[in-house]
């Protein structure tokens, strides 16, 4: 059976982290729909550019180009067997479209669909969004305050220097949670309704919410 794990929560709730060591123990691919709009916007190409103008003030890019950045992955061969879904949908717009991706890529398969929603007080999301650091060369994401670099200011997996993005800070980050729960939120009632939402609590350790996913999976 096919498994098709779609992750929902706020920014920096740590979905990225905990989906990466998640396809690493299922051996399902991580579609992370972030990485894939940062990668068009460094290309600096005509969809790049618009969702740069966007994510710089914490807003969601537009819904096609996300979609078809997301139908064509989503239809390769290495998700044919399952993927981890993680950034998209964002909207109930979001949802529908992508209810309609699922069903055209899912004709001949049986699926096990989740929706796994990341639960995490607020208060502590904007800390965590302003002391974040990635790294531009391998993609991993680091805590300043909460996690002991190898080498101060440097990717501990590759030694590359660790940047800050442009929409980590205070201010983009309260734009962004008011994004959030006016566009996001809402899908946590409807795959609730569906019988496909399962929550985890998201505060703690990675390694205390990374057991808390394997649970529920």
């Amino acid at each position: 059976m096919k498994k098709e794990l779609i992750m929902v929560g706020p920014p920096a709730s740590g979905k990225g982290t905990q989906t990466k060591k998640l396809a690493e123990i299922t051996g399902l691919k991580h579609v992370d729909t972030g990485s894939m709009l940062r990668e068009a916007v460094a290309s600096e190409s005509e969809a790049g550019k618009i969702a740069k103008s966007f994510m710089d003030k914490g807003q969601l890019v537009p819904v096609d180009i996300v979609a078809r950045i997301i139908k064509e992955r989503l239809s390769k061969d290495d998700c044919k067997n399952g993927f981890i879904l993680d950034g998209f949908p964002r909207s109930l717009e979001q949802a529908e479209i992508l209810d309609k991706i699922l069903k055209e890529i899912d004709e001949n398969n049986e699926v096990d669909l989740k929706v796994i929603y990341f639960d995490i007080p607020v208060d502590n999301l904007v800390d965590r969004i302003v002391n974040r650091r990635s790294c531009p060369n391998c993609g991993a994401i680091f805590n300043i305050k909460t996690m002991k670099l190898k080498n101060d200011g440097k990717c501990d997996n590759c030694n590359t220097e660790l940047v800050q993005r442009a929409d980590d800070n205070e201010t983009t980050a309260k734009s962004r949670f008011n994004t959030y729960f006016e566009q996001t939120a809402p899908l946590i009632d409807l795959y609730n309704k569906r019988g496909i939402l399962v929550k985890i609590k998201a505060l703690g350790t990675i390694e205390e919410v990374f057991e808390n996913l394997k649970v529920v999976i």
